[in-house]
């Protein structure tokens, strides 16, 4: 009962993420459905219509991130204090998020499901004039199994990544246990040499296996080794149960997932060889145009070199942007910044890996939406209905997550904020540097992106 009055008490905000989220799941299980109907209108285009399943692959994709980023950003199912003596803890609080995404998700299907009836006839009669009965297959029955099963696709796996992605984890670093390599820790010296007995002095002093040791000396006993040092090593040995830094594992050092040395985030060299090594495979693609023309539901032989080239473009403008935004807050902060530069700096520097994902796959989305209006501007192939509302799906859930990690973002850097207040700080200038970080992207972000849809675009002009 408290978990749905959690659910129920959202803020208006939390709602309309909610419902974005719904939104997207009716779009991409309409598209889903749409591509049953057409495989039962034609059944002889088997190959045709599994291709339009396969796009269907992208709206499914851009759906379960869009309720990743709602998932998260979710205020009702943050872990606060006291809630787990009340049985909210971690575990609890990740089930309540699954089960909203179920329900968002869920009652986007059942309207796709509903939307989908209306246009075939089977509710009221065929609307529009029948426009929809060509691709919708209006006059044949559904088969149940398949549309259940299309249907369940964006809730289930919506619901498995929000549950993986939110799963409770132990705050404490896991700490294994060293493994004790017995003829060099007998000392801090390395190896001990001359076999003397473990009760023996150490050479320069009997330090070593005297009560200063700190009882080594039972330590060593049990070892079954001597207890010297070479020559000019000294007399000290380590304590008990000390190793000596020297001969322990380098693997207990901290790392952070997507950074490296320096708090920059790592992989953008990688990721502009991902872009480079695409356009040049759209390039050398681009010197025979495929026969017949690429389209949505016929892709020629000759056209795999495309798909590749701009598979691998969008994945480098993906890993990219994490250093790009980081890139963005050092050009920033140069030249004798001030208050509000170097505020709007350290944000973007801070924030890199965050923005930078969904950043990057809204560029991407930009840059192949570019690509396919080139593809499509002909009298000849015109842009249909379907792929209108499959752009529209992409595109949207690619801004909304955007607009959420935006959201995210602003309340991990609530503290910080209170803090600037609480020292004098004008709201002003505050509001000055989200301005001006919002400018900065934009600005660097907006010419590389159409730059790349460019030379991605221009081997489909020729």
């Amino acid at each position: 009962m408290l978990d749905l009055r959690l659910t129920r008490a959202a803020r208006p905000a939390v709602q309309l993420r909610r419902l974005l989220v719904a939104a997207a799941s009716a779009g991409t299980g309409f598209l889903l459905l749409s591509c049953l109907g057409y495989a039962l209108k034609r059944p002889e285009a088997a190959g045709s219509a599994a291709l339009r399943l396969a796009w269907c692959v992208v709206p499914v994709a851009a759906t379960v991130y869009l309720a990743l980023a709602v998932a998260r950003t979710d205020p009702g199912t943050r872990p606060r204090p006291g809630l787990s003596a009340i049985g909210l803890g971690p575990a609890r609080l990740m089930a309540v998020s699954a089960l909203v995404t179920a329900l968002s998700t869920t009652l986007g299907s059942l309207v796709a499901l509903s939307l989908f009836l209306h246009l075939r006839g089977d509710l009221t009669g065929l609307p529009f004039d029948g426009a929809g009965a060509s691709f919708l297959a209006a006059g044949k029955s559904l088969p149940l199994a398949a549309t259940l099963t299309l249907l369940a696709v964006v809730p289930v796996v919506a619901t498995v990544a929000v549950a993986l992605a939110l799963r409770p984890s132990d705050p404490r670093p896991v700490v294994r246990p060293q493994r004790r390599y017995l003829p060099f820790v007998r000392q801090a010296g390395g190896p001990a040499v001359g076999g003397r007995a473990a009760g023996g002095p150490a050479a320069g002093g009997p330090a070593a296996g005297g009560p200063a040791a700190g009882g080594r000396t039972g330590e060593v006993e049990a070892a079954g080794g001597g207890g010297a040092a070479g020559k000019g090593t000294p007399a000290a040995a380590a304590p008990a149960g000390v190793i000596d830094p020297r001969f322990t594992s380098p693997s207990l050092t901290d790392k952070a997932d997507d950074e490296g040395a320096g708090g920059t985030p790592a992989g953008l060299p990688w990721a502009v060889a991902l872009v480079a090594a695409g356009l040049t495979a759209q390039a050398y693609a681009g010197r025979k145009p495929p026969t017949p023309a690429f389209t949505f539901t016929t892709v020629p032989t000759g056209a795999g070199l495309f798909l590749l080239g701009w598979l691998l473009t969008a994945v480098g403008l993906v890993l990219a942007a994490p250093g790009l935004t980081h890139l963005c807050g050092r050009l920033l902060q140069c030249a004798r910044p001030g208050a509000l530069r170097l505020l709007a700096g350290r944000g973007l520097m801070a924030e890199a890996t965050r923005i930078g994902r969904p950043l990057g796959i809204l560029c991407a989305v930009t840059a192949a939406g570019y690509a396919v209006t080139t593809l499509y501007d002909s009298p000849g192939r015109p842009f249909g209905p379907l792929s209108a509302l499959g752009a529209l799906v992409v595109a949207g859930c690619a801004f909304a997550t955007l607009l959420t990690v935006a959201v995210e973002t602003r309340q991990g850097r609530a503290e910080t904020t209170d803090a600037l207040l609480r020292l004098g700080a004008p709201a002003t200038v505050l509001r000055g540097a989200a301005a001006l970080r919002a400018f900065a992207l934009l600005a660097f972000f907006a010419p590389l992106t159409l730059a790349i849809a460019a030379l991605a675009a221009f081997p489909l002009t020729r």
